[in-house]
């Protein structure tokens, strides 16, 4: 949506959110843009100059979205930018889920600070190739709840955009939250000048997670963001069949861990079997998933990562899990959807 454009709730007789009237005519009442329009600032936003000049040292800007929250967007994004950085680019990684700030965990730099120089606001680097932003970073608590309305997250977001000094970057992530609300279009509105080289929505099998999907597919359709592709996260619980724990059920309703006597007898008698991953569908697919859903919807379908419990892991510590082999289920899903997208940013710029 462009600043000038008319919200399709808007009331019949809109003015237009630039006018001088917007938001104090008798048309504007009962309309729920009205508070919005009748504060914004009307005409160009100077702001807009500031970001296009910080963006034109970022190379390409990638959003990471989802319709639903808990599908594993952040834990995406950061994964992301650790394999971006691993290649040898210079790697921007900003999060704007301002109530819920998980990158700095997910990165390893929980309790760490933003600092300022005379080019501005300086990223925490994980490496030096690899920068990240985020409001975590400025809570003086991490148990502190952000309650803010709209128009102060969307200035935070500006803020981010204009204020921070990345330098030469190839790449800027941008994890946003979930849904399509004012975060979203703040960012589209605020780089549009600049272009954005696509977005990549998470989402886990099931339906209900998919149905909102769709949405977050329009959403770009509608802004004229490109979508690079849907990534089917949590797609079946799968861990090497050493890592699985057995119970046995008593008739008291407990259970008794015999995982060693499990493995001591596959061991003796199919030792085989320990190289076995073990699969089990955690959310209904019977629909079709993500693939069907891009089928119809027209977009590219990047590849099914699997719910592993050494990813969870990694992201809990911080750490990327292309670091070891411990991510082995994981890892090499992760890897073939990030070549993709690297290959279709290659494309774009050829």
């Amino acid at each position: 949506m462009e600043n000038g454009d008319i919200p399709e709730n808007a009331n019949e007789h809109c003015p237009g959110p630039q006018s001088e009237s917007a938001g104090k005519s008798d048309s504007c009442a009962g309309c729920p843009n009205q508070e919005t329009c009748a504060t914004a600032p009307k005409g160009p936003d100077p702001d807009l100059v500031a970001i296009a000049e910080r963006m034109s040292t970022v190379k390409h800007k990638i959003l990471v979205l989802s319709g639903k929250g808990g599908v594993g967007k952040s834990t995406f994004s950061a994964q992301l930018s650790f394999a971006l950085a691993g290649m040898d680019h210079n790697v921007g990684l900003m999060d704007i889920d301002i109530c819920g700030p998980s990158i700095p965990k997910m990165l390893g730099l929980e309790g760490q600070e933003i600092h300022q120089s005379n080019l501005g606001w300086s990223p925490v680097y994980v490496e030096d190739n690899l920068g990240v932003m985020s409001i975590g970073f400025m809570l003086p608590n991490t148990d502190d709840a952000v309650i803010w309305r709209g128009p102060r997250k969307n200035s935070l977001i500006k803020q981010f955009l204009k204020d921070v000094y990345w330098g030469e970057v190839d790449y800027l992530v941008v994890d946003a939250p979930p849904g399509t609300s004012d975060e979203h279009i703040s960012i589209v509105q605020y780089l549009q000048a600049t272009g954005i080289d696509g977005a990549i929505i998470v989402t886990t099998p099931q339906e209900v997670s998919l149905i909102d999907v769709r949405k977050e597919v329009s959403f770009c359709k509608k802004v004229g963001v490109p979508v690079l592709g849907v990534v089917e996260n949590m797609s079946g619980l799968s861990q090497p069949l050493t890592d699985v724990k057995f119970m046995k059920l008593t008739e008291t309703g407990s259970s008794i861990d015999v995982t060693q006597d499990i493995i001591s007898c596959i061991r003796q008698n199919a030792p085989e079997l320990l190289n076995v991953v073990a699969c089990s569908e955690v959310f209904d697919s019977s629909g079709g998933g993500a693939e069907r859903m891009c089928r119809e919807m027209g977009v590219p379908f990047l590849g099914k990562v699997p719910l592993d419990p050494q990813l969870c892991k990694a992201a809990e510590q911080g750490k990327s899990c292309f670091e070891d082999n411990k991510c082995s289920v994981s890892a090499p899903s992760l890897k073939s959807i990030i070549q993709k997208v690297v290959a279709s940013m290659t494309t774009m710029t050829e």
